[in-house]
C-alpha cells in the first residue's frame, strides 16, 4: 500500500469519527441496566440453584465486557463529544470493570502508537518474542515466557494479576491527576464491594462476583490477544514500521456471530479501531462496510481464532507467527543460509 493510499484510507474514516450523544446514552442504558439486573438475578438465584446462578453470571460477564468497551471508547474520547463527559463516564465504568481510567488511557494510547513495532514493545501489549530473541534468551527467560503464554496462566491467572493487582498501582512517572484518578478508582471499588458484602454477605458476594470477574476477564484478554496474534500478522522494526499498515494488517477483523458481536461492542472490527480510534464502537461496522480496502484485511472466525493458541513466536524472516516446535526449521534454514554464504 503506497503512502498516498494510506493517507486516503485514513481520511475515509473522518465521517465516522463523530459520536452520537443519543446513541451513546442508549448504549449506556442497554448495557449497564441489564448488567445490574443480571447481577441481582444471579444473587437471588443462589437460594434456588448455583447452576442457575452461573447461567446468570455468564450473561452478566458478557455485559461487563460490553461495559468495558464503553470505558475503552471513553479513554479514546470517542464515546461523547465532550471530554469531561468521557472522563466522568470512563471513570464510572472503570470502577465497574476495576480499571483506572487515566492510567489505562495512557498505556492504551502507547499501545496504539506502537502496535506491531518491534522496537517499541512493552507498554499496553502482550509479551511477544521473536524467534531469534527466544533462541538467545536464558533458560529462565524461556521458562518465564512459556509460562506467560500458557493459556491457563494467560486467560486464567492473567485477569487476576492485571485487573486486581497491577491496576491498583500507579505507573512510574505518572502525573498527579493520573495518580489521583487511580486512588479514586481504588477507594470507590473498595467502598462498592464493601457495601455489597455488608448488604448481602461476603459469601454471596463472592459466589456471584467471582465467576463474573473470571469469565469477563478471560474473555477480555482473549479478545485482545487474538486480534493481534494471527499467522500472517504485521510486525516491523521502527525504521520500516507504518501506522496504517500496522492498523489494517497487524489488527484482525474478528468476524463474530451477531449476538457476540453486539455483546463485545463491535470490537471484532479491530482493524477499523486501530486505523481510527476516534470512531465510536457503534460505528465500526458501518466504517468497515463502506470502506472498500478494509474488506480485504486479515479475517478470523471463532473456529480459526483457536489456531492463535499455537502461535508463540514471531519469525522475522518469514514474517509470520510460529509455534515453538518450528524453531527446528528456523535453525536448519539459518545453517543452510550460513553455508550458502560461505560457499560464495
Amino acid at each position: 500500500m503506497t503512502k498516498q493510499k494510506q493517507i486516503h484510507l485514513k481520511k475515509q474514516m473522518a465521517p465516522y469519527e463523530q459520536s452520537n450523544t443519543k446513541e451513546s446514552n442508549w448504549q449506556l442504558i442497554n448495557t449497564i441496566l441489564p448488567f445490574i439486573g443480571l447481577w441481582f438475578l444471579a444473587y437471588k438465584s443462589l437460594s434456588v440453584s448455583y447452576i442457575l446462578t452461573l447461567i446468570f453470571a455468564v450473561l452478566a460477564a458478557g455485559f461487563l465486557v460490553r461495559i468495558f468497551i464503553i470505558f475503552h471508547d471513553c479513554c479514546h474520547h470517542s464515546f461523547f463529544k465532550n471530554r469531561v463527559a468521557n472522563k466522568v463516564i470512563g471513570t464510572i465504568t472503570g470502577i465497574i470493570t476495576i480499571f483506572p481510567y487515566s492510567q489505562w488511557q495512557h498505556d492504551h494510547s502507547v499501545h496504539h502508537a506502537t502496535s506491531s513495532n518491534l522496537d517499541k514493545r512493552g507498554v499496553g501489549d502482550i509479551w511477544m518474542l521473536t524467534v531469534e530473541e527466544y533462541m538467545e534468551a536464558s533458560a529462565w527467560q524461556k521458562i518465564a515466557y512459556r509460562l506467560y503464554r500458557n493459556p491457563i496462566i494467560m486467560f486464567g491467572l492473567g485477569p487476576i494479576y492485571v485487573f486486581l493487582i497491577k491496576n491498583r498501582f500507579n505507573r512510574k512517572g505518572a502525573r498527579k491527576k493520573e495518580r489521583m484518578n487511580t486512588y479514586l478508582t481504588n477507594v470507590s471499588i473498595v467502598s462498592l464491594y464493601g457495601l455489597l458484602c455488608w448488604g448481602i454477605g461476603w459469601e454471596a458476594f463472592l459466589l456471584v462476583q467471582l465467576p463474573i470477574f473470571l469469565i469477563s476477564g478471560a474473555a477480555g484478554i482473549w479478545l485482545f490477544y487474538v486480534q493481534h496474534t494471527f499467522e500472517d500478522s504485521y510486525f516491523e522494526e521502527d525504521a520500516e514500521w507504518e501506522y496504517v499498515k500496522a492498523a489494517v494488517e497487524g489488527s484482525s477483523f474478528y468476524k463474530l456471530p451477531k449476538p457476540l458481536q453486539w455483546i463485545t461492542g463491535n470490537i471484532g472490527y479491530h482493524h477499523v479501531h486501530h486505523l481510527s480510534p476516534r470512531v465510536p464502537n457503534y460505528k465500526l461496522e458501518e466504517a468497515h462496510n463502506n470502506t472498500e480496502p478494509l474488506k480485504n484485511v486479515p479475517t478470523i472466525t471463532l473456529s480459526t481464532s483457536l489456531q492463535s493458541l499455537k502461535f508463540h513466536l514471531w519469525d522475522e524472516k518469514e514474517k509470520k507467527f510460529v509455534a515453538y516446535k518450528e524453531i527446528t526449521n528456523y535453525l536448519q534454514n539459518t545453517k543452510k543460509s550460513e553455508m550458502a554464504s560461505r560457499l560464495k
